[in-house]
């Protein structure tokens, strides 16, 4: 067995999920919406499955949506792509992320990361063969600063993988940290691979994408997914977004790892991407409120949180609201004893460190976030 993954425990995510349905809890831990998203866009789908070709798409995604995916980044972040050299589709936004790994890291290559993180990340690193090197961000604003860029960055750094927002801490990059970044990746002749899976769906405030930074977007890869667009994350439909010489490296894994999506469900994420702003803004709206609807909830309850800045997802900060015991010990009790299934940010930390910090999904039914609340009101404090 390779020991990069032969080593591997089960993830929290797949434990609470099996509690959660052993003992019939409500799962706030998993982030997926419990209704399905768009409805026009599944309709779209269904056309094209009975309409349009069934067979192999082209390797680097239908033609349709490689334009579309070009003209929505132009509209929504002021991007200019040429569909043809600067797009590829992927299987989800994951595949995107293991091609890209696979595709740039090489034994012994170092590899920057940002804890806490997709859990993806370091497992992915190691399979290939590089050096994970971890920035441990802290709450409550989880930034880094020059020193803790200094204290990771060398001559064999080759990649730096950045989630905006992130997922698990809803942080945005800045464009004065992401500039930061910026100077040590020119300093060092680094990549980044940036996941932004999340764009869509930032409150408050403008997403900053690392191609929006001149000394980035020559070196930085843009990683993008339409089953967060669309609350559709079965779908598994992702987007590449780099130079065409980066675009070219990471096709080359991309072809032996999944080769093609689906065609009928990039018909549909064609379609999707050309909606009308009006209908985004709909649906931000609508995360908005269910996330304004469990803060006000938590807070009433006495539950300190942290900035939600975007993602499907709140945290609690259990020391500032007065709970004891590690994050995955409250999540245990949790969901064994008052019916709650939450996950603990230790769960994307590759060092272990207890954050003491618990993560809801909030894009669920009114009736499961007000069953969470009632769950969380009997936590011992």
């Amino acid at each position: 067995m390779n020991p990069v993954f032969g080593n591997l425990p089960v993830s929290i995510f797949e434990i609470m999920s099996l509690e959660a349905k052993t003992r019939g809890a409500i799962n706030l831990g998993q982030g997926f919406p419990e209704t399905d998203g768009f409805p026009e866009v599944l309709e779209a789908a269904a056309r094209a499955l009975m309409e349009q070709s069934n067979q192999y798409a082209p390797m680097r995604g239908l033609p349709v949506l490689r334009q579309a995916v070009a003209d929505f980044y132009e509209r929504q972040q002021g991007l200019k792509l040429d569909p043809d050299t600067q797009v590829l589709i992927t299987s989800g936004a994951t595949e995107a992320i293991c091609a890209t790994i696979l595709s740039m890291i090489t034994p012994g290559d170092e590899v920057v990361v940002f804890e806490p993180m997709y859990d993806a990340y370091v497992p992915l690193i190691r399979r290939a063969g590089g050096i994970p090197r971890i920035v441990q961000l802290s709450p409550p604003y989880w930034q880094f600063s020059d020193d803790d860029l200094k204290a990771v960055f060398t001559s064999r750094t080759k990649l730096v993988l950045i989630t905006t927002p992130n997922n698990p801490t809803t942080h945005c990059f800045t464009r004065e940290q992401l500039s930061l970044l910026a100077d040590y990746c020119e300093r060092f002749d680094a990549y980044v691979m940036s996941d932004e899976v999340w764009e869509q769906v930032v409150f408050d405030r403008h997403h900053v994408s690392v191609l929006h930074i001149p000394g980035l977007a020559r070196r930085s890869i843009k990683i993008g997914s339409a089953g967060k667009i669309f609350s559709l994350t079965g779908w598994k439909v992702g987007f590449v977004v780099a130079d065409k010489a980066l675009i070219d490296q990471v096709a080359r894994a991309h072809q032996f790892i999944t080769f093609a999506t689906p065609p009928a469900l990039q018909h549909a994420v064609a379609f999707g991407l050309d909606l009308p702003q009006t209908r985004f803004d709909t649906a931000l709206d609508e995360l908005k409120r269910q996330r304004d609807y469990l803060s006000r909830l938590l807070t009433e309850a006495g539950f300190h949180l942290l900035p939600a800045e975007g993602t499907y997802f709140l945290n609690i900060d259990l020391r500032a609201s007065g709970i004891t015991g590690s994050g995955l010990d409250v999540a245990y009790d949790l969901v064994r004893h008052h019916g709650l299934a939450t996950i603990p940010l230790q769960a994307f930390c590759e060092t272990g460190r207890d954050l003491a910090v618990l993560r809801l999904c909030f894009a669920k039914s009114r009736e499961s976030l007000n069953k969470g609340a009632v769950a969380l009101s009997k936590v011992n404090r």
